[in-house]
């Protein structure tokens, strides 16, 4: 078991991370919002805690996609003005706060699902308009990608290892936070300035789309079908949403005569 906490979720934010400096910054973004964290974490504490803990975690981690979408939107505007880790701390102050309060909240996944999909819909509106990539060449630093691996891999060490004493609220707002998406963000402002962190954190809102079916799924189905099922069905669905919704999104960009679609917004 420690070795699925240290090996499963690191290696998805490694692949990710690749994808994203082959496909540009946008990508990477909507790959960081991907389950690649919050997933091992709500499979281990399945596993270790039970399916109905592993169930009321998965609900709770519907709240926590509220605070990875008001991260993208703070980083967003933060990193307009100031510097990467002024950015950095005061987002992720941010973020524990919201945190402590939603925790508290009792969600059911029937209304935690469009309460996730109505903010990042509002977040995507909100945040400043993406620049160009000028496809510029980034010089990533040799430990980026081992820095990237281990704090992923803290998280999860830490989370699921507390999941008792934090109880299923806590650890399920606390799967989704933004770890992985802070290091790539941050980076991206360190290395590009506002203009590629920007593009980052646009991706983030496409990508909550897919993980809020994730967590959904996984909090309805564990129960009655199993951990197994639950998380195979979730995975899929997920891959699903999400590969569709880039098919028309990238329809809509080609469209003859259509007036040109901002790329951060998201559309019913």
């Amino acid at each position: 078991m420690f070795l699925l906490k240290v090996a499963l979720a690191p290696a998805l934010v490694v692949v990710s991370s690749l994808a994203g400096r082959r496909w540009g910054q946008q990508v990477s973004g909507m790959l960081v919002a991907l389950p690649i964290v919050a997933g091992p974490i709500l499979l281990i504490t399945c596993l270790e805690q039970g399916a109905r803990f592993g169930s009321r975690a998965a609900g709770a981690a519907l709240l926590g996609l509220v605070t990875l979408a008001v991260f993208a939107l703070m980083f967003a505007w933060l990193a307009r003005f100031l510097g990467w880790a002024p950015t950095l701390l005061i987002s992720w102050t941010g973020c524990v706060l919201l945190d402590l309060a939603l925790s508290a909240v009792p969600v059911d996944p029937w209304w935690g699902l469009p309460v996730v999909l109505v903010v990042a819909w509002l977040v995507a509106r909100l945040l400043p308009a993406p620049p160009s990539d000028d496809g510029a060449p980034v010089r990533w630093p040799w430990w980026d990608l081992p820095a990237r691996a281990a704090a992923t891999a803290a998280l999860v060490v830490i989370v699921t290892g507390a999941a008792t004493t934090l109880g299923p609220g806590m650890t399920g707002v606390l799967a989704p936070f933004p770890i992985a998406t802070s290091v790539v963000a941050a980076f991206a402002l360190a290395q590009l300035g506002p203009a590629g962190a920007v593009r980052v954190v646009h991706g983030i809102p496409r990508g909550l789309l897919g993980f809020s079916i994730f967590c959904f799924l996984v909090a309805v189905l564990v129960v009655p079908l199993g951990t197994g099922f639950a998380f195979v069905t979730a995975v899929a669905a997920t891959l699903a949403v999400q590969t569709a919704w880039r098919a028309v999104t990238a329809r809509r960009a080609v469209i003859p005569g259509r007036a040109p679609q901002r790329s951060d917004t998201i559309r019913p």
